[in-house]
């Protein structure tokens, strides 16, 4: 049953009108311990601004007495939980649909409801000075949790803020954040160019939106202004258990902030991932080989990179989050193949390019505009219409284009609750992947929702 049109322009008009209703400050756990305003670290909760990020890096210090446990307030409790009660449509134009026993054809499914998104249960801070911690136990909207941030951080390590050493499952030393996304519909929820996957591919392994396991060394000059990270993974996306190889990935990533003046302050920086990951695994009965800690497995580990340029760019209330990045897996993957067989004859190594321009126009600390674009073009498939004699792709099957604009209001930000009055529509195209026309598929998804936590 469609949404009358009436219905729904209310809807947008009312959540318009709403935006521009009255003002107020900011939200929980770190504020609640230093008793600082949440717009001192956030440009817009949960994005960090200049200050959050070396609060961040620091260990969640401010570096001054008040950073160790023994000066807190013994009631206080360094949580914050966030979830966001929602209504959602989400369209999608070519969808297989059987039309008899024997036909099936293609067809717009479009589904529209209140819903949830899952909860985050997010704790964090210092255990001692220099000794931090995060713990993120997340749910679904059905309530099945698991633990997406389990980290600790020896901080300072000889008096020094380039030697800092993070253990356990944690995001990425990324300059431009996914974890701290202003978007949240199914469409823009994530980077489509740090989880882009060319069709085919078997690589899901090189997610760099996704929190991994391994360990990471941070180092950063005592303002903040340069930064450099390297890590090294488990090659198992961020899986819990032993992974499925004996495979590591490593990445490594820096950064310069310079001041523009009366601007802002804007950054610079490269991120690269190189790691190897396996191609097929061994079975027993028509299983995989299991280990008494988990599935190990697998073989015939082959490489894939990523390599990328970030930037954050202020002019005033308006700023953009930009990224450029290339991707390469080896032609195994790409053709899912397992390395002990041959290669189709003319298989290449896919490789592509993507591309992301974010916009923010804060009209205030508390309505935030966003916009953002990204295009993930394929510059190589694995196996190319003049040259595979297996499954020929076109050269732009797969490419990408994402658009979607929103706006958040921020009626309450006080140090014990934060809430956001959450509009947003996304669109996005994929070339070549309708189920039987094998044209193009769009979709597009309308969110409003409140976003909040205390």
């Amino acid at each position: 049953m469609a949404v009358p049109r009436r219905t729904l322009v209310g809807l947008l008009l009312a959540a318009f009108v709403l935006s521009y209703a009255t003002s107020a400050s900011a939200l929980p756990a770190f504020a609640r311990k230093y008793g600082l305003r949440c717009s001192a670290c956030h440009e817009a909760w949960p994005m960090l601004n200049y200050f959050g990020q070396k609060f961040k890096d620091n260990g969640y210090q401010l570096m001054n007495d008040r950073d160790a446990p023994i000066w807190q307030n013994p009631s206080y409790w360094p949580v914050t939980f966030r979830i966001t009660p929602l209504w959602h449509r989400e369209s999608t134009n070519k969808v297989a649909v059987d039309t008899s026993l024997t036909t099936t054809a293609e067809q717009r499914i479009t589904s529209h409801g209140f819903d949830l998104t899952g909860l985050d249960f997010h704790a964090g801070g210092t255990l001692e000075k220099n000794l931090s911690f995060y713990v993120l136990p997340s749910s679904n909207s059905a309530g099945q949790f698991h633990f997406e941030t389990v980290m600790g951080r020896l901080d300072n390590l000889f008096g020094s803020s380039w030697l800092n050493l993070k253990f356990g499952k944690f995001e990425l030393d990324n300059l431009i954040s996914e974890k701290r996304i202003l978007t949240l519909t199914n469409i823009s929820g994530v980077y489509q160019t740090y989880h882009f996957q060319p069709v085919g591919d078997t690589n899901f392994y090189g997610r760099i939106g996704d929190n991994q396991l391994g360990a990471e060394y941070m180092g950063h000059s005592l303002n903040d202004r340069t930064r450099v990270s390297a890590a090294i993974l488990s090659s198992n996306d961020g899986q819990v258990g032993l992974p499925s190889s004996n495979a590591y990935t490593g990445f490594f990533a820096a950064s310069h902030a310079f001041d523009v003046g009366k601007l802002g302050t804007d950054r610079v920086g490269f991120y690269a991932m190189v790691g190897e990951a396996p191609t097929y695994f061994l079975t027993t009965a028509g299983g995989a080989v299991a280990t008494p800690f988990g599935n190990s497995s697998g073989q015939g580990n082959k490489g894939f990179s990523r390599e990328g340029f970030v930037g954050l760019f202020y002019f005033g209330p308006l700023d953009f989050l930009v990224v450029t990045q290339h991707g390469s897996d080896s032609a195994y993957f790409g053709t899912n193949t397992a390395a002990n067989v041959a290669l189709p004859a003319g298989a290449r190594a896919p490789s592509w390019n993507g591309y992301m321009v974010e916009t923010h126009y804060v009209y205030s600390p508390q309505l935030i505009f966003i916009q953002r674009s990204e295009w993930e073009r394929m510059s190589q498939q694995a196996c190319p219409i003049a040259t595979c004699t297996v499954a020929p792709m076109a050269s732009d099957l797969g490419n990408i284009d994402m658009y979607t604009i929103g706006y958040r209001w921020y009626p309450i930000m006080t140090s014990r609750a934060g809430f956001a009055w959450h509009n947003e529509y996304s669109w996005l195209r994929t070339n070549g992947i309708a189920p039987i026309s094998s044209t193009d598929v769009t979709s597009n998804s309308l969110l409003l929702g409140f976003d909040f936590d205390f």
